[in-house]
């Protein structure tokens, strides 16, 4: 399979009466890192979507069963891009494992499964992982764009996903990275683009999809925490002081119109991820950053959620991972 070529189309798809979602799932619907600070579970409630209470204001999804469901099946299609790979960096017998922002924690806990000998721990903003997890698994309360809590030198493996629009200052934190792994230790970062492009010119023009990532853009831009990091992150890793720095990039369709088996399943869940996702990605950006009333903001989402379903659209966006180690005689920090 060419990731470098044109995606091929399987022309049936685009005529079956059946919809992308419904023949893939059936009936599926649409700090201080040691202790638990007061009042973390006071979410705030807006637009009538939960968000996180601790460093209230800093992310920008919600953390309601809905957008938690799509975090799971994000999960699903970063999985099958990589062949069901957990990471790509060449990681051997790891004693301990950091993932940064890890949402339902799926990756922790299927981690800890994979190396029943480390302590694989994974933090973030709100504590909305399960409770019943393996014994080498643990959940903490921390906010990654702040002083690290953990030691310098402490961790073989550090893990980082889908944190755009989250950091106003990536430099600091590929440094704290770099000073939290032990020497010869791994940092991998994954990141999506989020404008759709296609090999067919099948997007619409003008097409309500690329109005929606243009204003998602404009919104993260003027909050400080900016969308488009996938292609910094090689160089970001190189600037930090890791060696042996490589870069993947991989294409992800949105839809079943894929020819190939493996693009056309990556394609269904990516689907139901997007839909699943963009309100709750789009609504407190736009509301506190661009100040839109929801009126707007519902038209916009209704035009988007239709061009995503369209059949005839074959669209993608890239997926980029970088990895790269920390030298075992490092310069200080």
């Amino acid at each position: 399979m060419d990731y470098n070529g044109n995606i091929l189309i399987d022309s049936a798809e685009e005529f079956s009466a059946t919809s992308d979602t419904d023949s893939a799932f059936g009936s599926a619907s649409p700090s201080d890192a040691n202790s638990i600070v007061s009042g973390i579970n006071n979410y705030r409630f807006e637009n009538g979507r939960r968000y996180h209470a601790y460093s209230e204001g800093h992310y920008y999804a919600p953390n309601d069963d809905r957008q938690n469901a799509q975090l799971d099946i994000f999960h699903h299609v970063y999985a099958l891009a990589l062949d069901g790979e957990l990471f790509l960096a060449p990681i051997a017998e790891p004693e301990r494992i950091l993932d940064l922002g890890t949402g339902t924690g799926l990756w922790v806990m299927e981690m800890a499964e994979k190396f029943p000998n480390a302590m694989v721990i994974g933090n973030d903003l709100s504590p909305i992982q399960p409770t019943w997890i393996p014994p080498n698994a643990e959940f903490e309360v921390d906010d990654y764009t702040r002083d690290w809590v953990h030691p310098h030198n402490s961790f073989d493996f550090i893990h980082a996903r889908a944190l755009y629009a989250t950091v106003a200052d990536w430099p600091k934190l590929y440094r704290e990275a770099y000073n939290t792994l032990k020497p010869g230790g791994w940092f991998e970062h994954l990141e999506t683009t989020i404008q759709l492009v296609s090999d067919d010119g099948t997007i619409p023009d003008p097409s309500r999809v690329h109005e929606w990532t243009y204003w998602l853009d404009i919104a993260g831009s003027a909050a400080g925490k900016s969308w488009k990091i996938s292609e910094q992150l090689k160089i970001w890793m190189i600037e930090a002081g890791f060696q042996n720095v490589t870069e993947m990039v991989y294409k992800l369709p949105v839809g079943n119109w894929p020819k190939d088996e493996k693009l056309k399943a990556i394609g269904q869940f990516n689907l139901l991820n997007v839909l699943e996702g963009s309100e709750g990605w789009t609504w407190a950006l736009f509301t506190r950053v661009l100040k839109w009333p929801p009126e707007r903001i519902q038209e916009l989402m209704e035009g988007v959620r239709q061009e995503f379903l369209n059949k005839k659209m074959h669209s993608y966006f890239f997926m980029y991972v970088a990895y790269g180690q920390k030298p075992h005689n490092p310069r200080l920090p």
